[in-house]
């Protein structure tokens, strides 16, 4: 009994060291590939190598030209395979960022800038040529089972609309498996969990679903809640002239991206909806008209929609084409008269921007009729 506890023992040490031996050189075959990434710009603050996963620091990073802070994140732990050195790939069964913070930038010159611009410069350097592959050099296969945000933030500043909007995301959760580079196509399952700030209140963002991360094909449902209309002011004010005073969005939507190709019909739904009494115009509806057909629907208006479009063509406009859209269900949802014009906007833009004329001309003379009357 004695010799068999003995050589339980010795056997539980074996398997315990093999374990740890094999996590450590695991480990160590990763540390020289995140170390390249600290190119200029990125700063770690240190790598640790333990007993599961690797740890890297205090992670940063700054654009070298204009010293704009994109990235920082508290640590990253790579979770490797405990096979992967024994094999001509890497394998990571997770990846694990902690307190990601994203800064990202529009400005109306140059366009978008974020932490993603390293990567995709880094990425086209080291991409293969068919000449290259001939000579047998293969890239590095890598593949992810999971990569995992844990309260994360986004700030979003966009400097192309006035005046800038300042989006700001935080207590996200994301998570997307089945990552392999060099990518292929497959349906990599996504979820992402946050809130938003407001003036006065916190909304709420959900979406799952899956992502071809070859093709950048998608299909997700996409949920908000209780986030402030005034969030978004920057991006309605050519369409909305008048003041709103409260108001908050629920929606739902299932998006949809095929060859470049957005499909998302859902519904918006806008509580507590109040506009001051003043001049201006939401929607090209007067201020002065919209108050009491707000009142009638107890100051709630539920619009359907349903965008379609072309991303990759360079005349489609994802936020005029949705504004748009919306403010025709946001009239049709109160009962104005602009049936067949939402079709001839999108058909023949001409078309349906006559109707919006006509409709503008209609309120105006209802106008001149009060005014008459009284």
């Amino acid at each position: 009994m004695k010799r068999l506890i003995v050589l339980i023992g010795i056997l539980a040490i074996v398997l315990i060291g093999g374990y740890f031996a094999l996590t450590f050189y695991a480990l160590k075959s990763i540390q020289p590939h995140l170390q390249k990434v600290a190119g200029p710009g990125l700063t770690l603050e240190e790598i640790k190598v333990k007993a599961t996963h690797l740890s890297a620091q205090e992670i940063q990073y700054e654009d070298p030209h204009s010293k704009q802070r994109f990235l920082q994140i508290k640590e990253i732990r790579i979770y490797p395979s405990l096979l992967s050195p024994l094999k001509k790939s890497l394998h990571i069964k997770e990846l694990t960022l902690l307190q990601p913070s994203f800064f990202i930038y529009r400005s109306r010159e140059e366009g978008v800038a974020g932490p993603w611009v390293t990567v995709e410069k880094e990425r086209e350097e080291k991409e293969v040529s068919e000449e290259e592959r001939k000579k047998g050099r293969e890239p590095l296969q890598i593949r992810i089972d999971r990569i995992r945000i844990e309260k994360g933030s986004i700030d979003f500043e966009d400097g192309k609309v006035t005046p800038t909007a300042h989006i700001k995301l935080r207590e996200l959760g994301f998570e997307i498996r089945d990552i392999r580079y060099p990518f292929a196509s497959l349906h990599s399952p996504i979820e992402l969990k946050g809130k938003m700030e407001g003036r006065k209140q916190e909304g709420r963002i959900d979406a799952t679903g899956w992502i071809d991360l070859k093709t950048m094909d998608l299909e997700t449902s996409f949920r908000i809640r209780e986030i402030e209309v005034k969030t978004f002011e920057p991006y309605y004010r050519k369409r909305v002239t008048a003041e709103i005073e409260s108001g908050h969005m629920d929606l739902d939507s299932k998006v949809t991206v095929r060859e470049k190709r957005i499909d998302a019909p859902g519904e918006l739904d806008i509580v507590n909806f109040h506009i001051k009494e003043g001049g201006g115009t939401v929607f090209w509806i007067p201020a002065e008209t919209l108050i009491p057909l707000l009142e009638k629907k107890k100051n709630e208006v539920k619009a359907p929609f349903h965008l379609k479009g072309n991303l990759g063509d360079p005349k489609f406009s994802l936020q005029e084409t949705l504004l748009t859209g919306i403010g025709f269900s946001f009239m049709e949802a109160l009962g104005l008269p602009v049936k067949g014009l939402a079709e001839g906007f999108f058909g023949e833009p001409e078309k349906g921007m006559g109707g919006l004329k006509s409709l503008e001309e209609l309120f105006r003379k209802k106008k001149e009729r009060k005014r008459r009357s009284d």
